[in-house]
């Protein structure tokens, strides 16, 4: 076994490698979390795409919300992996995202729920939907309420306002643009994805 003799030079590299690694593992892994509002299963950040946020927020932003981002007056974003009480979203399970009567989200534009895969990816169906929001012809219950059908197979009566999801894990996002005063100031709630069966 060869044995290297212990030098300053050797153990300041030895540091800065360590330190590199340290400092990768925080920006991916904690520093998100400080910056991160999660309600309902949901997870947003508020700040991301402001100019002069400070470069541990823009890095935060970077990491929870992969590529271009606004300013939150252009649009918000939330996205989720797991149903309201903290499962993983699994196409093994049907689920209802229950928006109640003049609860959609608040926008001056529109609205979109997006599928993806676990990988990010858009989900290949036999519809060609990949999302579904205000302008996707949702059909809304007799009470003014919305529920969208998030799983595998169509729902019976119910294709209009169903999500096709993928037979494994996946991801939500939900986007608002030129989002509503409430969603500005943080009092909007995006509900829970349930799951029903």
């Amino acid at each position: 076994m060869l044995k290297l003799k212990r030098t300053i030079l050797l153990d300041i590299v030895q540091g800065f490698l360590i330190g590199v690694g340290l400092a990768f593992v925080t920006i991916l892994f904690i520093l998100p979390n400080f910056y991160v509002t999660k309600v309902n299963g949901w997870t947003t950040m508020f700040g991301c795409g402001e100019p002069n946020n400070g470069i541990l927020l823009r890095a935060a932003c970077a990491v929870k919300f992969s590529g271009p981002i606004n300013v939150p007056q252009e649009a918000m974003y939330w996205t989720t992996s797991t149903d309201g009480k903290g499962l993983a979203l699994s196409g093994a399970h049907d689920y209802i995202l229950h928006f109640p009567a003049g609860g959609l989200p608040p926008n001056n534009a529109f609205w979109s729920l997006t599928m993806s895969d676990a990988k990010n990816q858009f989900v290949p169906n036999s519809i060609n939907r990949y999302s579904v929001g205000d302008r996707s012809g949702l059909v809304p219950n007799a009470d003014g309420s919305v529920d969208i059908y998030i799983q595998n197979a169509g729902p019976a009566g119910h294709a209009s306002n169903w999500l096709p999801a993928p037979a494994g894990n996946f991801i939500l996002w939900l986007r608002a643009y030129l989002p509503g005063q409430t969603i500005l100031d943080g009092t909007y709630q995006v509900p829970p994805i349930v799951e029903v069966k």
